[in-house]
Formats: structure tokens, sequence, C-alpha cells
């Protein structure tokens, strides 16, 4: 799992890279990235299968925010990011979110 950010000078956004490795997907078909920043609909961001295997997804957010978010797998399976900056538990899920600053 990783998370990269690139703040952009010509516009006021940064762009975030969110990826999976293979091990950390296990047999999933497809991976779903979702949070704060889609509504927490799995239909909105599909992350993209990658030749090596890797699932990723790359959102331009707006710097100075926090967003909670997870990934789901195609097989029903939520998975966190090593990577997130910090993690709060939610109540609905009864589980952890990540959080991203941007």
């Amino acid at each position: 799992m990783a998370l990269s950010k690139q703040f952009l000078k010509v516009r006021p956004v940064c762009k975030v890279r969110f990826s999976l490795t293979p091990e950390e997907c296990g047999d999933a078909a497809a991976v779903f990235l979702v949070g704060d920043f889609n509504g927490w609909d799995p239909e909105k961001t599909p992350m993209r299968r990658m030749k090596n295997g890797k699932f990723t997804a790359d959102l331009e957010l707006v710097p100075g925010e926090s967003y909670q978010f997870r990934y789901l797998t195609d097989d029903g399976r939520w998975l966190n990011d090593a990577a997130a900056d910090a993690y709060e538990f939610c109540e609905f899920a009864q589980a952890e979110n990540c959080i991203l600053q941007v």
C-alpha cells in the first residue's frame, strides 16, 4: 500500500496516487477506492489494474483538508492503507477508516 502526494503549482490542488500491490489484493479482480471524496460510493472510483498486477487510482484533492477512505475488493473485503496519515474508528462500519491529510 502506498500513497503519494504531489502539490501542483499551477492549480490549488494536490494530486494523490493510491496504490495496492497484488499481494495486498489477493485474488481480487477489481478494487474500488471509497471515501469522503466520492460519497463512499464504490461505483465512482474503480482502481486501474496495471500490467504488474498493482491497482492504482489518482485523485485531485483540496489542500488543507482531511479525507477518510478505504479500499473495497470485488469479493467484499475492506482494506486499509498502511501508509495512511492516521486512522479513525467509524461507528457505522465498526472498523477503522484511513485518514488522508492533504
